[in-house]
């Protein structure tokens, strides 16, 4: 079976803040890239990941495009993690790569002459008088988590901001943003902007009236284009959710329209059903479908994130309606319900006592975890849910049911108890479980037909890490 599911790269990748951009046939994605167990956001160098556009099951391999000593300012920097890049294709044809490095304040620019390729230090984004923008420590806002944007006319575009409530080490303890998002015109060097400068999208300082209250632009900025009207794609106040604001220009007025998905369906369901954290995406057009790429958390803390994607879908007066979180993500369907699947595949985790919003890492408690043994490294994924204790619950979403007779667990460790298997409103099998070192266990199915979620909670003595499932 050629399937995809989510996470759509290998269990071993942690690429978080994931930017989509179609270029000659395929999609490229781009960015951050978290250590497995790492000390801090986005350590490891920038790769490249491609599909072609008309099999997102297949996904490549591009190889490093960027690393912290390829920028010359790398040993002034405080903190030389990379933070959210962004691709466009420049007004020469060459492609434009606009990064973040630790807490410099500032956007670099790298140029290739092609989308995957090992990109050339270009220098950094300037006002026209040639001063860096962000440089000014007594008029500038903290530049954060650049986007760009080619318009249909060819025009390109440069979104940044971060807003929280007060300063912070991520804003080298400058003035927060209290404006939102900006905004600004290039110049045909891509360095340098044009001005006035614009505000995009409120921040919680500012949007008392304005309909974004609630869902308030935090980071991440990313613009699309689709039917002529503009898409300006953000991170809110809450982090679990990237939210949108539609304009009717690239630098006008914007007006806030929703949640494009929400790592814990926030929004769709009573209570989140997934366990917490900040997330970064945008959506992509690819073929006739539009994509909403976001990322998951794992490991117990917000250092080591997954790239997830979801089909999401337009209604007639142009906006989204919220996209549900899968297993099958880019699959194109649900997942066939007849083989194995790693467990990791989970797009519902929680414990009996609900979930977490992960920062740093927390002690785990009652709470299951995706995780891998081992450090971090390029092959060889082990990713499982560990400790799937008394009450935790794991849900897969969603199985093609054609006739699948038997179900069964593979677990590693010491259980005792009941691993119970519901499709959302009854129970389908009751799997009996009594290990001393782990196995696999199996239980009849009872009769279900048609597309239908899993979810398997297990209740018992132990807390054994979840490995797999498998249909017979």
């Amino acid at each position: 079976m050629n399937q995809v599911f989510n996470p759509y790269l290998p269990s071993w990748e942690y690429i978080p803040d994931g930017e989509p951009h179609v270029f000659d046939g395929r999609v490229y994605l781009y960015g951050s890239h978290d250590r497995f167990n790492g000390r801090a956001f986005c350590m490891n160098d920038y790769v490249s990941w491609s599909a072609p556009v008309d099999d997102l099951r297949d996904w490549r391999y591009e190889g490093v495009i960027w690393r912290p000593q390829d920028d010359p300012t790398h040993p002034k920097c405080l903190l030389r993690q990379m933070y959210a890049p962004d691709v466009v294709k420049g007004y020469d044809g060459r492609y434009y790569l606009y990064y973040f490095m630790g807490n410099h304040g500032t956007i670099g620019v790298a140029v290739c002459d092609t989308p995957a390729g090992h990109y050339t230090y270009l220098g950094r984004v300037r006002y026209p008088d040639g001063t860096v923008l962000g440089r000014n420590k007594e008029t500038d806002l903290h530049q954060f988590d650049p986007g760009v944007f080619r318009d249909d006319d060819g025009k390109i575009y440069l979104y940044t901001g971060f807003a929280p409530k007060t300063p912070n080490v991520f804003t080298a303890f400058k003035p927060v943003n209290t404006h939102g998002a900006m905004g600004a015109e290039l110049e045909e060097d891509m360095l340098t902007v044009k001005l006035p400068l614009a505000r995009i999208a409120k921040s919680q300082h500012s949007s008392a009236g304005t309909g974004y209250e609630g869902h308030e632009f935090f980071e991440a900025s990313s613009m699309r284009k689709f039917n002529g009207k503009y898409y300006f794609i953000y991170s809110s106040v809450n982090g679990h959710e990237l939210c949108y604001a539609m304009g009717d220009s690239p630098l006008g007025e914007f007006r806030y329209c929703g949640t494009l998905v929400s790592i814990g369906d926030v929004g769709l369901s009573e209570k989140p059903l997934n366990y917490l954290g900040n997330t970064h995406g945008s959506v992509e057009k690819i073929g006739e479908k539009y994509y909403v790429f976001y990322h998951r958390q794992t490991n117990r803390h917000c250092h080591s994130r997954q790239a997830c994607a979801e089909e999401i879908f337009m209604n007639g007066d142009g906006t989204f309606r919220q996209a549900e979180i899968t297993s099958c993500g880019l699959n194109g369907g649900p997942l066939k319900a007849e083989g194995s699947y790693e467990a990791r595949i989970a797009c519902n985790l929680y414990s009996r006592e609900g979930v977490k919003f992960y920062t740093m890492k927390t002690p785990a408690g009652c709470h299951p975890y995706f995780t891998q043994t081992g450090k971090d490294r390029e092959s060889d994924g082990d990713q499982y849910i560990a400790n799937f204790c008394d009450g935790a619950t794991a849900g897969f979403k969603y199985f093609l049911f054609e006739g699948a007779k038997e179900i069964s667990v593979t677990l590693r460790g010491v259980a005792e108890g009941t691993m119970s298997v519901t499709d959302g409103s009854k129970e389908v099998a009751s799997i009996p479980i009594s290990a001393k070192t782990g196995g696999t266990f199996s239980a009849p199915l009872s009769e279900i037909e048609g597309v239908k979620p899993l979810y398997f909670t297990f209740r018992g003595k132990g807390k054994p890490d979840f490995l797999s499932i498998a249909f017979r």
